[in-house]
């Protein structure tokens, strides 16, 4: 049975669907072209619970979330934030709000979204293959942007921010061996000297992709690497370009190269030098990261080391290998 409620702010249609299940839609005005418009909830609980739901369901203003879908929110999002994002910030953001985009709950109406649609989209990622962090970023921008939409008053509460996040249990990663590391070493200084000393430096020092692009002759003095900047790739308007920009943790460090590793940074830059400032490149432009990606995969497939390490995992080896052993590769 069906009851119509009236509030102090609306109008809210009651009905309990099965016991203890309930169903609350609430009239919220009409939309531009003039249909009306309506939100609703699932209410597990007493007729109470339903009233409760029913009532908050009317506060919002009337209309403000007329005819506003998902996709509608984070364009709106985006526009906000978008002048403040760095280059590396925006690609990732776009990229995430493209995925959600290429969902059918980015059709759906803000007002109507509920926690089982927000889970249930999960659920279609995780059967895409997308890994639990990549998951976890992608619903931070849902929330993100839903929670800009309860402030605006579009909506009354952020689902995604109500929903449950569950990840799967996976065996760990482990780290690369010290065999591994020589052997991609190796395979580098096969493709040339230049990828042999990248691999290097990224194994001894932890640096990541874009801070290795960034590197030049002069970062090394007195047997200390500075880092202190990366590479982004800005694509913005159909357009690639290579700005300079704060490391990622926006930091600066300083660590003391290992023997070996100076004598191989010194022989290069004696031969290189004048070629340009770029440790990795020749020439005024700095490497494109992308390039160091390449080399990476390359040298994975030479070197034959498992197809399932990434060149972050020279990150976590020099963090719990190679620092901790002085650079002793």
């Amino acid at each position: 049975m069906s009851h119509l409620v009236r509030t102090l702010l609306g109008v809210a249609l009651i009905r309990e669907r099965k016991p203890g299940a309930w169903e609350v839609r609430a009239f919220t005005g009409r939309a531009p072209d003039g249909t009306r418009t309506q939100v609703s909830r699932t209410v597990r609980g007493t007729k109470k619970d339903a009233l409760r739901v029913a009532a908050e369901l009317t506060i919002a203003p009337a209309g403000r979330a007329a005819g506003r879908s998902v996709s509608d929110v984070l364009e709106a999002w985006v526009r906000k934030h978008d002048a403040t994002w760095a280059p590396a910030s925006r690609r990732d953001q776009l990229s995430r709000v493209a995925r959600i985009n290429g969902d059918r709950i980015a059709r759906l109406s803000v007002a109507r979204l509920t926690i089982e649609d927000v889970e249930r989209w999960h659920a279609r990622l995780r059967d895409e293959g997308l890994a639990d962090v990549s998951i976890r970023n992608i619903h931070g921008v849902m929330r993100a942007a839903l929670t800009q939409a309860v402030r605006w008053g579009w909506i009354t509460r952020n689902d995604a921010s109500l929903a449950e996040l569950s990840s799967r249990k996976v065996a760990a990663r482990g780290v690369m061996s010290a065999s591994e590391i020589r052997s991609v070493i190796a395979a580098g200084d096969a493709i040339g000297s230049e990828v042999g000393l990248m691999l290097r430096v990224a194994a001894v020092t932890g640096a990541r992709r874009a801070e290795l692009a960034a590197l030049q002759w002069t970062d090394v003095a007195d047997g200390v690497l500075t880092i202190d900047s990366a590479i982004e790739i800005d694509r913005r308007r159909g357009k690639m370009a290579l700005a300079d920009a704060p490391t990622k943790t926006a930091d600066q460090r300083r660590l003391t190269l290992d023997a070996a590793t100076l004598v191989v940074v010194e022989r290069e830059r004696a031969e290189r030098d004048e070629f340009g400032p770029w440790m990795f490149t020749i020439g005024k432009m700095p490497p494109n990261p992308d390039r160091i990606g390449y080399w990476w995969r390359l040298d994975r497939e030479k070197s034959g080391i498992n197809t399932k390490w990434r060149l972050d995992d020279l990150r976590h080896w020099s963090a719990s290998e190679a620092i901790a052993a002085g650079h002793d590769i």
